[in-house]
C-alpha cells in the first residue's frame, strides 16, 4: 500500500495545497465525492482519462489513513 499512497502529493503551488493524485490537478477530495455521490470506479476513469485505477486506490487509502490519523488524536485528548 505504501506504492499507493505515493500517488498522492501535497504541493502549495497546486490546488492551494490540496492533496492531489500525482501532482495533476485532480484533488482527492473529488475523487471521494465522485465515489461518495454514487459513481464507479469505471465512470471516473472515463471522465478523468489520465486518471488510473490505481489513482482511485490510492484515494481511498488516503482518506482511510487520514481517518486513522484524526482518530488517534481523538484518543489522546
Amino acid at each position: 500500500m505504501n506504492t499507493l499512497i505515493s500517488r498522492i502529493t501535497i504541493d502549495p503551488e497546486i490546488c492551494h495545497g490540496k492533496p492531489v493524485v500525482r501532482g495533476m490537478r485532480i484533488p482527492v477530495q473529488s475523487v471521494l465525492e465522485y465515489l461518495a455521490a454514487g459513481d464507479s470506479a469505471e465512470d471516473l476513469l472515463a471522465e478523468f482519462p489520465d486518471l488510473e485505477r490505481e489513482d482511485i486506490l490510492a484515494c481511498l487509502e488516503f482518506a482511510a489513513r487520514s481517518l486513522n490519523t484524526q482518530s488517534q488524536h481523538l484518543v489522546l485528548v
